[in-house]
């Protein structure tokens, strides 16, 4: 979950690290996180280094420090209207909602295509997409990649080749919203699970099933975005 850091600005990359885990609520309001000596040796960085990061996120009110027994993500943090703290989404609302729009129409007609025509090696190419999305959990830009390989993987399996071309020309679009996604909120055990569980559903040839995951998980991102915009 966390990697060591070999760039020059050590500080502001452990202070971003530790933001990502906690804008992610993979350490919770309340939680202790690591002592210095643990992050030290997480992220192979100076005990300046971890102590720096550390008082910049304290000074924001996103980390308390209790004497003799640590520091811990400060119970009000959702509260907490930052805005050098909470990512920008770099993708506008009409950007956003055209996206969805693709998805709902485009993708979901492929994936019924898929279900019906996909054979051994399309079930294997996407299941060889999702397995380098998991083994790329911890960089987002690389998971990213991968998560749009997992998708035209898909539009492949359903053997249109207009479909397919489609997704070949809207692939910057298309990858860059999944970037940014995955950038601001974060590559999430529930996106893990919901892209293994797409995988299962095209698989075992349960068209609606995938649909049903892939519409959970747009819902999912319209309210965090909303909660975004109303900080």
């Amino acid at each position: 979950m966390i990697r060591a850091i070999e760039k020059q600005n050590v500080v502001d990359e452990v202070y971003d690290q530790i933001k990502s885990h906690i804008i992610t609520s993979k350490w919770k309001p309340g939680d202790k996180i690591p002592s210095e000596n643990e992050l030290c040796q997480m992220f192979n960085v100076s005990r300046i280094s971890v102590r720096s990061a550390i008082q910049k996120l304290r000074g924001l009110g996103i980390i308390t420090t209790h004497h003799g027994k640590g520091s811990f993500v400060s119970p009000s943090v959702n509260e907490v209207i930052l805005n050098g703290f909470f990512p920008v989404m770099n993708l506008s609302e009409k950007e956003f909602l055209d996206m969805m729009e693709f998805r709902e129409t485009i993708e979901f007609k492929c994936i019924d295509l898929a279900v019906q025509r996909a054979d051994e090696q399309d079930i294997q190419e996407i299941g060889q997409a999702l397995q380098k999305m998991l083994s790329n959990k911890d960089d987002y830009v690389k998971y990213s990649v991968h998560d749009y390989e997992f998708h035209f993987c898909v539009v492949k399996a359903s053997k249109n080749d207009l479909f397919i071309k489609l997704m070949q020309a809207v692939k910057e679009p298309f990858s860059y919203y999944l970037e940014e996604l995955n950038r601001v909120f974060g590559v999430s055990e529930d996106s893990l699970k919901g892209h293994i569980d797409q995988y299962e559903a095209i698989r075992t040839r349960d068209a609606q099933k995938a649909k049903e995951l892939i519409e959970a998980g747009m819902k999912e991102n319209r309210q965090k975005i909303q909660q975004l915009k109303n900080k």
